[in-house]
């Protein structure tokens, strides 16, 4: 059993930027592909990124394609999404999850290809 656990979320203006970690307790995930999904209040779990283990593929949102950049460091173990031009709209819990999926790139927009889920962290945007 993979546990996630995401860091970096917090309060910013809107036009502002940060940078969320994730990274397994007691284990690697270097060959896993990893994906933030966002949910917002009353709204559903909604797909924003996703790569590969190799780190050169990945898919993201049309919402937030241009504004955000998920990444990965295999040797530190932590996949990475900076976020940039944050608007109010962006303001939800965002959570990490993972799988050693072999599900095509289409399908990775899903929270289905995912059996290994972090615990969520908030971000909120003021206007």
């Amino acid at each position: 059993q993979v546990q996630l656990v995401e860091s970096g979320g917090g309060l910013v203006q809107a036009g502002g930027s940060l940078r969320l970690s994730c990274a397994p307790s007691g284990r690697t995930f270097s060959r896993y592909t990893i994906g933030w999904f966002r949910q917002a209040p009353g709204k559903e779990r909604e797909f924003v990124a996703t790569i590969r283990w190799s780190g050169d593929n990945t898919r993201y949102a049309d919402s937030v394609k241009g504004r955000f950049t998920i990444s990965r460091d295999n040797a530190k173990n932590t996949v990475y999404l900076q976020m940039n031009s944050l608007k109010p709209e962006d303001t939800a819990v965002y959570y990490c999850a993972g799988g050693t999926t072999a599900w095509g790139m289409d399908s990775l927009v899903s929270p289905r290809p995912y059996p290994y889920w972090g615990q969520g962290t908030q971000v909120t945007v003021s206007s």
